[in-house]
């Protein structure tokens, strides 16, 4: 069984997420959020399946700049938890 994943967005420390307009039929809200994660979709070739969850970024020491190297080691490790699970069938195709 192998798992890769694909980060989703590129990070930039903002997400806009659409919802419905309550007010509007047919119309959308787009809402600005400041985040700390990326979103990744993991899949596994066997069994075949696709699991999608947000992943925590990396900061080098200072806190406050963005480390894209440390970010996909992080995405790796969470890749390996990922693998585990699907063994053990906590994560399964629907």
């Amino acid at each position: 069984m192998a798992i890769t994943y694909t980060i989703d967005e590129v990070f930039d420390g903002k997400r806009t997420t659409t919802a419905p307009d309550p007010d509007n039929e047919g119309q959308t809200i787009d809402t600005e959020s400041d985040v700390r994660d990326v979103i990744v979709t993991f899949t596994s070739d066997s069994p075949v399946l696709t699991h999608t969850r947000n992943v925590n970024v990396c900061y080098a020491a200072d806190g406050t700049t963005y480390d894209a190297a440390a970010t996909i080691v992080r995405v790796e490790e969470v890749a390996a938890g990922v693998a585990n699970k699907v063994v053990l069938g906590v994560i399964a195709a629907p």
